[in-house]
């Protein structure tokens, strides 16, 4: 009885003395023992999704998936004046087996609108994507970005435009 009571009195004192260890909570601090609850919290409320346009590394792509094929993925509008406002035609063919469809397309710049073909393209026929820049506020060399998102292989394209602003002379001669 003595060596059982002895026992749980050195099993509890080596517990104590363990979960009280005032190093660890001192490395940690009280901001990074409320950082690990946040993640966890975070966690809880925000599930992971699983997205089927995203490919993992093990997963084969869908052979059947519609496939945007651009007769160009880049444009240059060249030298342009100040304030105007240009406008490209990006035509694409659905090389896939399916029918292609658009869900949207977003610029890298609030100056760059895209316009695109709304209804469903057929496997082998032909879609476009209407790119426009305002350069208002711009100047010298611009490059934007175009992510159309689909539910293609892959998901995203990306297309670009590039135009170089002319100086508009109204803050002095531009030494060349």
């Amino acid at each position: 009885m003595k060596r059982t009571l002895f026992s749980a009195f050195l099993l509890s004192g080596v517990l104590l003395t363990g979960a009280c260890n005032s190093d660890k909570t001192s490395e940690v601090g009280a901001e990074g023992m409320n950082a690990a609850a946040t993640e966890a919290s975070e966690a809880a409320a925000n599930p992971t999704v699983d997205n089927p346009n995203v490919v993992s590394d093990t997963e084969v792509p869908n052979p059947n998936a519609p496939v945007m094929t651009f007769a160009q993925t880049e444009h240059d509008f060249g030298d342009i004046q100040p304030g105007a406002v240009v406008k490209h035609t990006f035509e694409f063919t659905n090389t896939g087996k399916s029918p292609l469809l658009i869900e949207n397309a977003t610029a890298s710049c609030g100056c760059t609108t895209p316009n695109w073909t709304k209804e469903p393209i057929a496997p082998g026929a032909k879609g476009t994507i209407d790119v426009q820049f305002d350069s208002h506020g711009k100047s010298g060399i611009q490059s934007k970005e175009v992510a159309v998102r689909g539910n293609t292989s892959p998901s995203i394209t990306k297309i670009n435009i590039k135009a170089n602003i002319l100086p508009d002379g109204s803050q002095g001669p531009v030494a060349q």
